[in-house]
């Protein structure tokens, strides 16, 4: 439940930029909160249906892919003078803070893993259920509903802008 509340809060926060602050997502932020996206979606099918190897390998698939995608922005911006791409927060950018929250995810993960080993504990337990689990849900859903819908406003069925600064289907 705290693997998806962390990546509800990774999607949130930008979110509230995109809407706050009229930054709109560049195509490779777009993959990169598709790749939150999928992570989210890992920890809501051990949540929803028990734990698992295979929902872990979910995880940290799509951790490493929004790794890589993070990693092509970073070295996109890393010329001297180069102001980078949307604002920061503490100081760095979101595609610097999406490379680290991946490494982070991958990390997290392999210590679930040494921490299940040392507690004897294999897969399949129980899927969560109860008043908490359901927010949690609902939250990532409303979340993943709205990036959704405002991918499709800002791109429409085509390619994104590389440098968007208008919702396309809104004009």
């Amino acid at each position: 439940m705290l693997g998806l509340l962390g990546i509800s809060l990774v999607l949130t926060v930008a979110f509230t930029y995109q809407l706050a602050l009229g930054e709109l997502p560049c195509p490779l932020c777009l993959l990169q909160r598709a790749g939150f996206i999928a992570i989210g979606m890992g920890f809501l099918f051990n949540l929803r249906l028990g734990e698992r190897a295979s929902h872990y390998a979910m995880i940290l698939i799509a951790s490493l892919v929004t790794g890589f995608v993070s990693m092509r922005q970073v070295s996109l911006h890393l010329a001297p003078g180069d102001p980078g791409f949307g604002s920061a927060l503490f100081g760095l950018h979101f595609y610097t803070w999406a490379l680290i929250a991946a490494v982070g995810v991958v990390c997290y993960v392999a210590l679930v893993f040494v921490l299940k080993d040392m507690m004897g504990k294999r897969d399949g337990d129980a899927p969560m259920s109860g008043p908490a689990s359901n927010a949690v849900f609902a939250i990532f859903a409303v979340l993943v509903a709205a990036n959704l819908l405002s991918t499709v406003l800002e791109c429409g069925a085509g390619q994104c802008d590389d440098n968007p600064v208008r919702y396309l289907l809104l004009k």
